[in-house]
C-alpha cells in the first residue's frame, strides 16, 4: 500500500509540474502585452519596458518559469500585481472558505445520494421513477440559479439566513453554519443527483449477483444484506463519481461565491482574472491541480477500503 501511494504521489507531482508549465506559458508568453495591460494604452513604451524589466518579463520564458518554479518549491508564490499581497497568504485565507463549502457539500450528497439511491434500488416502481425525475431535474437547473432563488425566498422574504458574507468557524460555529448552508444547498443539488443515480445503477446490479441471493438464502434480511455487503460491493464506483463532483464543485463554487458574496477562490480567481493578476491565477491553478491529486488519491485509497481486488491489484 505503502508503494502505491507513493506511485501515486509521484505521478501527481508530474501532473501538477505540467500544468504548472502549460498554464504559466499560456499566461507569460506575450511578456511585453502583459506590462502594457498594467500601465494601460496610455504608457510610454519607456515606462512599460521598465515595468517589464522590474517584473522580470524581459527574460526568456524558461527563465521566467525556472525562477517561479524555484521560488514555488519553496512555498512562495510570488506577489499580487494589483494589491501587493503574498499569492499564498492569499490563497490560504480564501482556500478555507471555499473547501468548507466543498467538503460540507460533498457529505451532504453522499449522505442523501446514498439513501436515495438505495430507496430507488429497493423498492423499485413508482418510489424509482420518481427519484429519478428529482434527480434529473436536480441535476438540469444550473446552481446559480438555484443560488438566486434560495437568496430571495430564504434570505429576502423569510429572513431565515443571511444573504451575503462569511464567517469563519472559529470566530463563530452558528454564524459559519448561517452563512454557509444556502450556498451548500445550492451546490447540493447536482452532486446528490449524480451520485444517487450512480448508486441506483450499482446496487441494482450488485443486488442481481449470486452472493446476496445465497445470502437471502441463509435467512439474512433484506435491510442488512443491502447495508452490508451491497453498498460495500456497490460503493467503488459511486465514491468515484462523488470525487468527480468533488473536482466539479470547485469549479461551480465560482459562481455561486460570486452569488453570495462569499470571499473563496472563486470570488479570486475571477476578480484576479478580471484584473490580469497572473501571479494569483497561477497560483489559483496550482493549488487546484495539487487539491484534484489529493482527493483522487483519497478516492482510491477508499475504493481499495472497500474492494479487496482493488486492493490486491
Amino acid at each position: 500500500m505503502l508503494t502505491f501511494i507513493v506511485r501515486r504521489l509521484l505521478a501527481g507531482a508530474v501532473l501538477v509540474l505540467a500544468v504548472s508549465m502549460i498554464s504559466f506559458t499560456l499566461l507569460y508568453a506575450g511578456g511585453g502585452n502583459i506590462a502594457r495591460r498594467i500601465l494601460g494604452q496610455n504608457a510610454t513604451e519607456e515606462t512599460v519596458a521598465q515595468l517589464a524589466h522590474e517584473l522580470g518579463l524581459d527574460q526568456p520564458l524558461i527563465g521566467q518559469y525556472t525562477g517561479w518554479l524555484t521560488s514555488a518549491l519553496s512555498g512562495d508564490l510570488g506577489v499580487s500585481w494589483v494589491t501587493s499581497q503574498s499569492v499564498a497568504v492569499s490563497l490560504g485565507s480564501r482556500l478555507a472558505v471555499t473547501l468548507s463549502l466543498v467538503i460540507c457539500t460533498t457529505v451532504i450528497a453522499a449522505v442523501v445520494s446514498v439513501g436515495l439511491g438505495v430507496l430507488a434500488a429497493r423498492r423499485g416502481g413508482w418510489v424509482d421513477s420518481v427519484v429519478q425525475l428529482v434527480g434529473v431535474i436536480g441535476f438540469a437547473i444550473p446552481g446559480f440559479l438555484v443560488a438566486l432563488y434560495l437568496v430571495i425566498w430564504f434570505a429576502i422574504d423569510l429572513g431565515w439566513f443571511r444573504a451575503t458574507g462569511y464567517t469563519p468557524i472559529g470566530e463563530s460555529f452558528s454564524e459559519w453554519v448561517n452563512s454557509i448552508t444556502l450556498p451548500v444547498i445550492a451546490l447540493s443539488l447536482g452532486a446528490i443527483a449524480a451520485v444517487a443515480q450512480q448508486v441506483r445503477g450499482s446496487v441494482i446490479d450488485a443486488m442481481s449477483r449470486d452472493y446476496v441471493r445465497t445470502l437471502r438464502a441463509r435467512g439474512l434480511g433484506l435491510t442488512r444484506v443491502v447495508y452490508e455487503h451491497v453498498l460495500r460491493n456497490a460503493g467503488g464506483p459511486a465514491l468515484a463519481v462523488l470525487g468527480v463532483q468533488f473536482v466539479g464543485l470547485l469549479g461551480g463554487a465560482v459562481i455561486v461565491e460570486q452569488v453570495f458574496a462569499l470571499p473563496g477562490i472563486g470570488q479570486l480567481t475571477v476578480t484576479a482574472t478580471g484584473g490580469g493578476d497572473i501571479p494569483v491565477v497561477m497560483g489559483v491553478v496550482v493549488a487546484t491541480a495539487v487539491i484534484v491529486v489529493i482527493v483522487n488519491l483519497l478516492i482510491e485509497l477508499g475504493q481499495a477500503a472497500l474492494n479487496p481486488k482493488v486492493r490486491l491489484s
